[in-house]
């Protein structure tokens, strides 16, 4: 009885050993996640295999993995860049990223975990600058914001793929001008709006007054060919007619012939 003690010991240092030593052999790697194997015996990390995905793994006690989110991630980026003449502005991007699942190893290697604030960020306020520099306050409020996050995405893009990282997409916010000169902006393309609607204005008079004039030129030439058609003859030819069909009619009526101008019957009374 008095070596129980004795014996119950090294089994609880050995069950501590096994907790431990189980505890060091794996890892948990959850959902979205990736894990870059670091070999504290055999030469650091490790850059020529694949991340560890998904799940619990094993590995050597003296070892350890580096766990990193592979899933698409956002960062938002207020920042001041000068346009091209100069003035301050403020622009409210969105960034779309995530590492390279392929080159997880290199970007640990080579960039680490806060590759977000040590590589992404300092190329996007970069370009973003180089790029808003290119126009005027007038274009970036207006009609150019499209061509500007465009430019932001394909430049950063290309600059950090080389460093193990995808960029998804750029999204440019909001363009932020100083007070007056978007007041001034605004005022301008007021004013540019009610000149394009006097204009369509004219048009639309000059158009309507063009329909008018062809539709009374018509008009002028319908009545000459039709008066050119209606000779002496054909005059006479028309009052005979009339006057024939007259002298059928019951009603009372005094009909002179040959008494008109140009010798047309005349017809006097004629009662209802």
């Amino acid at each position: 009885m008095k070596n129980l003690p004795n014996v119950g010991l090294p089994i609880i240092l050995l069950s501590l050993l096994l907790i431990v030593f189980i505890s060091r052999s794996s890892v948990n790697i959850g959902s979205g996640q990736a894990g870059v194997l670091f070999q504290t015996l055999g030469g650091g990390v490790v850059t020529d295999a694949p991340p560890k995905g998904e799940g619990f793994k094993i590995i050597a006690p003296w070892n350890r993995v580096v766990i990193y989110n592979v899933r698409q991630q956002e960062a938002l980026e207020r920042m001041q860049v000068l346009s091209s003449n100069g003035l301050e502005i403020s622009l409210d991007i969105s960034i779309l990223y995530q590492p390279l699942y392929d080159e997880l190893g290199l970007l640990h290697q080579t960039k680490g975990e806060n590759y977000l604030n040590s590589v992404l960020l300092p190329n996007i306020r970069a370009v973003a600058r180089s790029v808003v520099g290119r126009y005027t306050p007038e274009q970036l409020y207006s009609t150019k914001r499209d061509a500007i996050q465009n430019e932001i995405f394909e430049e950063t893009r290309d600059n950090v793929l080389s460093q193990h990282i995808q960029l998804n997409s750029v999204l440019v916010r909001d363009v932020t001008l100083p007070t007056a000169i978007k007041e001034g902006i605004e005022r301008k393309l007021v004013q540019e709006q009610e000149s394009l609607e006097y204009e369509f204005r004219l048009v639309k008079a000059e158009q309507e007054a063009e329909r008018q004039r062809i539709d009374a030129e018509g008009k002028a030439i319908a009545n000459r060919i039709l008066s050119a058609s209606l000779t002496d003859r054909i005059l006479k030819e028309k009052g005979i007619e009339a006057t024939l069909k007259l002298s059928e009619s019951p009603n009372a009526k005094v009909i002179v012939i040959g008494s008109g101008e140009d010798g047309m019957p005349i017809i006097l009374g004629g009662n209802n």
